[in-house]
């Protein structure tokens, strides 16, 4: 079994869901990335995810891009995160995923971009822009270089779409909560409870389902695991306090005030 599956389900037999905090990598610099990593692992991240910064992020909300423009002014793109990863993997034992578009993979050569990727030893590569019905190559590739990829369902996903998410995704179903672009809520919509116990009802629980988008507070990450999910994920509530210059201290007690959630 794979370590990220493996991770939440070790988490899961605790009676607790996994937490996988994200921030951009490179962001501000790389230097300062590393610091802010390792806050998220001292808080208690049982997962980690790691954005590549991109130009054109489709699927990220302003505190994400704004992120995003940060890293791109003292870093490589998949390069740098590449080495990140690498630095990161040296200090701490726990998965570690990352989140890219399509475009930057496809301009650093998708067999590179692999074989570099096992060498730096990512877990995970989730692309929110390779549809299912295109990305099976890519997928069977990144497969036989062990590298997982969850792929992403709606609260909108039918069964027979759900069902080939589900048929071709590794790693874990990343759920998102919400339609639209990543950000904060004050409050998590119905929906997003519905579609967590329809998702839920439809996968084998060999794969597990994680909750993304929208997620900022201990309470809503406690209701989603109370709702079936298997673990959650936080990426702008970290990321918006990263860019308002708050110390790793600071980011280590909020990623631990956010973990408590997911023991509720």
């Amino acid at each position: 079994m794979n370590r990220i599956t493996s991770k939440i389900q070790q988490v899961n037999r605790r009676g607790e869901g996994a937490f996988i905090p994200y921030l951009m990598a490179g962001d501000p610099t790389p230097e300062r990335s590393m610091d802010y990593i390792r806050a998220l692992a001292d808080g208690g991240a049982d997962i980690i995810e790691l954005g590549v910064p991109f130009s054109d992020p489709v699927a990220d909300g302003p505190t994400i891009q704004a992120a995003g423009v940060r890293a791109m002014s003292s870093t490589r793109g998949p390069a740098d995160a590449l080495d990140l990863v690498r630095k990161v993997g040296e200090e701490v034992e726990i998965p570690l995923i990352l989140m890219s578009y399509y475009n930057p993979i496809l301009q650093f050569g998708e067999p590179e971009f692999l074989i570099e990727s096992k060498k730096a030893g990512v877990d995970g590569l989730i692309l929110p822009d390779l549809p299912v019905e295109e990305g099976q190559p890519f997928l069977e590739s990144a497969r036989d270089f062990s590298v997982q990829t969850p792929l992403l369902a709606t609260p909108e996903t039918g069964k027979k779409r759900l069902s080939k998410i589900e048929e071709r995704a590794t790693g874990f179903l990343y759920l998102v909560a919400r339609p639209g672009t990543t950000g904060m809520k004050d409050e998590l919509e119905e929906t997003t409870t519905r579609a967590i116990k329809f998702v839920k009802s439809q996968v084998s629980n060999k794969l597990p389902v994680c909750v993304g988008f929208g997620l900022s507070t201990p309470d809503q990450i406690a209701e989603v695991i109370r709702s079936g999910a298997d673990g959650a994920i936080v990426g702008s509530a970290i990321v918006k306090k990263i860019g308002n210059g708050y110390e790793p201290e600071e980011i280590r007690k909020f990623v631990a005030e956010l973990n408590e959630g997911t023991k509720e």
